[in-house]
């Protein structure tokens, strides 16, 4: 494993930040510029692609706490990398003991452009955000990918000193946290090594809800499949189909989360489907209605923090390095932002 050395090829292609900046939540049919240079087995069903901040195929007693970092619907793994790599350098200390872990969910267009193997994993365009299987080679649930990095951090051969770990998004990616709050499995190969989970939302434009109520209940009276997953409970597809959704939702308020959210995020959101609508009109709304609605739910959030990120719009370079985001992921002092 390379570790950083090719951060210095990807910076080649972008302005750190720009692109993320920019997040688009159409669905992107071009392929990906760069492939992730590492690789991890997923139940030895399927390949799925990945940047390690070092090389995770010995021992490293050094690390303390891994983050993993998920991209968006550009499935631009390489730009959240380096955007991962810049919140580890302005978290200082904080950051020395930390692996960083940047997954990536390609699409056929990827794979085909790039002539990669046959046992690379690839998902449709967005269903991989709510944990649909895999086209091929088999179908592997997007989810299960992340079980798979969790079982592989759960490995004390490898992570002697672990203490814990943290699954971070921003837009598309903030969207893929909070649905594997709510469904992820892979927490229970960490609790068994005593490792801590939190998990870090930020800015997504649409949430899970386990109610049928929205904060606009005018669009979603007209919205057919308005609580279809991965807006609602309805329809869930096989990864998380067998459990209730009571049994979800009890999970979701057992989880350490926080809701990052952009006080500048105020435009109109990307997702403009009337599910998206019903939830409210822009992310900063929509983040603050979905946790009000989840602290009013007759068991609470006591596990649930919602941190106000002031004078940031829709940039994940930018949540990610606030003072905030660097509070969420590694724990740094000076956020002061919890509502």
């Amino acid at each position: 494993m390379k570790a950083l050395s090719c951060l210095a090829a990807i910076a080649l292609t972008l302005v750190c930040g720009r692109a993320l900046a920019a997040e688009d939540d159409a669905p992107n049919n071009k392929p990906v510029k760069v492939v992730a240079d590492a690789r991890l087995s997923v139940g030895g069903q399927g390949t799925l692609p990945l940047y390690l901040s070092s090389d995770w195929s010995m021992p490293l007693p050094a690390i303390s706490r891994a983050i993993i970092v998920l991209h968006g619907r550009l499935r631009n793994a390489d730009e959240y990398y380096i955007s991962a790599h810049t919140a580890q350098v302005a978290a200082g200390d904080d950051g020395k003991s930390a692996l960083m872990i940047v997954p990536q969910y390609l699409a056929e267009v990827d794979i085909e452009a790039h002539k990669l193997p046959a046992d690379t994993l690839r998902w449709s365009l967005v269903g991989w955000e709510g944990g649909d299987a895999a086209l091929a080679p088999n179908p592997v649930s997007s989810f299960e990918a992340l079980d798979a990095i969790l079982a592989k951090l759960s490995d004390r051969r490898i992570f002697p000193n672990l203490k814990q770990v943290v699954v971070a998004g921003h837009s598309g990616g903030g969207q893929v946290v909070q649905r594997y709050a709510i469904a992820g499995k892979g927490e229970a190969a960490l609790s068994r090594q005593h490792i801590d989970i939190r998990y870090v939302v930020a800015n997504p434009s649409s949430y899970a809800y386990f109610s049928k109520e929205r904060p606009v209940p005018a669009i979603a009276a007209s919205c057919a499949g308005y609580d279809n997953w991965k807006y609602g409970m309805d329809g869930r597809p096989p990864y998380l189909a067998d459990v209730a959704p009571a049994a979800l939702e009890q999970r979701y308020v057992d989880r350490d989360v926080i809701y990052l959210l952009g006080t500048l995020d105020t435009k109109p959101a990307a997702d403009k489907s009337c599910m998206g609508e019903a939830q409210g009109p822009s992310r900063y709304a929509r983040g603050h209605a979905y946790a009000d609605a989840m602290a009013k739910r007759n068991q609470g959030t006591p596990n649930h923090r919602v941190w106000d990120v002031a004078g940031v719009g829709h940039d994940g370079d930018k949540m990610l390095t606030s003072k905030c985001g660097l509070a969420a992921l590694f724990d740094s002092p000076g956020c002061g932002a919890e509502r």
